[in-house]
């Protein structure tokens, strides 16, 4: 199944921001988009534990989620990234980056909804069919 077929919504918006911030590090630091292997292993990675979030649509931005779901250097590839990545989005992508500034700042939900990740959805889905 295709990657942008299991994402949608608020989630896909998040994987192609991450995408987007991956291809301006990886381009600066390994001279290719986000071709080389490190890179693609870590979007895959995201893609992942984007479609496992328990937060589902949701979802908190990842620096203000309660639940960590990152593995201890796959969380600090991401902080390099980010920090790499974020002031550089604003020429190329504005409305990407600005949008992710605005979810930054809305509240983290109280609660862990139940089976609301939208691996669980999809799942659910496929039951029902």
């Amino acid at each position: 199944m295709a990657e942008h077929q299991l994402l949608s919504g608020k989630l896909l918006r998040e994987y192609n921001t991450i995408l987007a911030m991956v291809e301006i590090y990886c381009k600066a630091h390994h001279n290719k988009g986000s071709e080389c292997q490190e890179c693609q292993e870590f979007l895959e990675y995201a893609h992942t534990r984007l479609d496992r979030c328990p937060y589902g649509e949701i979802k908190p931005t990842c620096n203000k989620c309660p639940v960590h779901c990152y593995k201890p250097h796959m969380k600090a590839k991401a902080r390099e990234i980010m920090i790499f990545s974020g002031p550089k989005m604003l020429l190329p992508h504005p409305i990407m980056a600005i949008r992710h500034l605005f979810s930054a700042r809305t509240p983290v939900p109280e609660t862990v909804p139940v089976e609301c990740s939208n691996r669980h959805i999809r799942k659910n889905r496929k039951s029902h069919d």
